[in-house]
């Protein structure tokens, strides 16, 4: 990794709800996980954040909290940095009113904080593969007060998801499109049309700022009363600024991995898994094999299942555990025979009984998988029990979640549904795509 300017200090925005990333987010149907939380190949998303950063030189956190829970679940978590050999600082609670939408939330703690160097804000829901120091060569050579990551994606992926940026040839920001149309793509940006089209700078939520010359920029009175309102960064202040003739670069990273819903979190998981994001590579342990790439905590290779009385390393060396590539296993983990395993994140304490099949699966601590589950592209939170069986196996799959603590009964058959924490499913299948279980009323009506 390459290190950037040691008066670097980092902004990280953790106070939004999480909504769309439910179930993951939740702890109970009523208690909201914070973000920054978030489980992720082992350990929590704000660490993964807070190491990747520090790699690159910056030492000093400023975490943007929002209410109680919020703020103390994060704390409870990362202290003052002490663990991880930076110094994290957080927003004051009489600040929250004020943190309306995250380009206001930005502006008023910067006051707070009364800092005039350059600072990195960036979300706590996304991973990023990127170098700080040839960020802050293309904010030095441009003077940009704001230097927005970019991301470089088709007209497709762009679609409807993603705010896209038009630039001119020394990469300053010339306007801003919010999550336009496949039609407005095509009207904006008509040389990405086609095969062999130009791809499309796209913002990915990190940006280099200069705080002094944005604290100024604030202090007008119609940016100030928007402040007060509703302010995001990419909907409204990256374009205030623009369109006010202050400068704005764009600056292109290597990569961005989405954790804001489910598929995204299971998308990303897998690439970062697969070896697709170099940084998280030099952050996570060495892998048990490179061929095929995986990993598995010494603890669970001499763990011995009660059925067959074998250890993990017993299986693997005779084949009747096939793992694949990205593949990692958490400590204490009992795993029995013909069970077949590939891009699947299991964590701490879990349990996976004879004949399952995980294949792009994440397995929240403790989760029990009963015989003959057939689990693929899911999410599966800690403390489930999926109660399957050989003669009627439970199968999940298309970007199905079930959260925290929920109880699958045998033979059920979920495609892209999720449910809510707590839950007991009965035997159903057939819920539509997109159904979402987050209640016993919800599943009376499927019963």
């Amino acid at each position: 990794m390459t290190g950037g300017d040691v008066d670097t200090v980092g902004i990280i925005l953790a106070g939004g709800r999480g909504e769309r990333a439910k179930p993951i987010t939740l702890e109970s149907a009523d208690y909201i996980r914070s973000k920054a939380l978030i489980p992720f190949a082992g350990r929590r998303l704000i660490e993964w954040v807070i190491d990747a950063c520090r790699e690159q030189g910056i030492r000093r956190f400023y975490v943007v909290a929002q209410g109680l829970e919020n703020r103390s679940q994060i704390k409870l978590l990362l202290g003052h940095g002490e663990r991880y050999g930076v110094d994290v600082r957080y927003s004051r609670s009489s600040f929250d009113r004020y943190n309306v939408g995250s380009g206001a939330a930005t502006l008023h703690n910067l006051e707070q904080w009364d800092l005039t160097g350059s600072a990195l804000v960036l979300p706590v829901d996304s991973i990023f593969d990127f170098s700080l120091a040839e960020l802050q060569t293309t904010h030095r050579t441009t003077g940009a007060v704001v230097t927005v990551a970019a991301v470089a994606r088709t007209p497709v992926e762009v679609s409807g998801k993603y705010g896209a940026m038009t630039t001119d040839a020394e990469g300053r920001v010339t306007g801003f499109v919010e999550k336009p149309d496949l039609a407005r793509v095509h009207e904006v940006f008509p040389d990405a049309m086609g095969d062999t089209g130009a791809l499309i700078p796209t913002n990915a939520g990190m940006y280099l700022i200069d705080c002094g010359r944005l604290r100024a920029l604030a202090r007008e009175p119609k940016l100030m009363r928007q402040a007060q309102q509703r302010l995001d960064w990419g909907g409204e202040l990256l374009p205030w600024l623009v369109c006010h003739g202050h400068t704005v670069a764009s600056h292109h990273i290597a990569r961005l991995g989405d954790l804001g819903n489910v598929e995204d979190y299971l998308v990303t998981l897998r690439n970062v898994l697969a070896g697709d994001y170099p940084q998280m590579n030099q952050l996570m342990p060495a892998p048990h094999s490179d061929k095929p790439r995986f990993w598995v905590h010494e603890s669970s290779l001499v763990t011995r299942d009660d059925v067959t009385g074998t250890t993990l390393a017993d299986k693997i060396a005779d084949g009747s555990v096939r793992i694949g590539p990205g593949v990692r296993i958490g400590r204490h983990v009992t795993i029995g025979n013909d069970v077949r395993l590939e891009y699947a994140d299991i964590g701490d304490g879990v349990e996976v009984r004879e004949g399952a099949t995980l294949v792009g699966t994440s397995l929240g601590d403790s989760a029990v998988v009963g015989p003959y589950a057939d689990i693929k592209d899911s999410y599966v939170g800690p403390m489930v029990e999926i109660r399957s069986e050989r003669a009627q196996p439970v199968r999940l799959d298309s970007y199905s979640a079930v959260g925290d603590g929920a109880y699958l009964w045998p033979g059920t058959r979920l495609s892209g549904v999720s449910v809510y924490p707590r839950l007991k499913v009965p035997a159903i299948a057939n819920l539509p795509s997109g159904t979402r279980l987050t209640s016993s009323d919800d599943i009376l009506r499927w019963v």
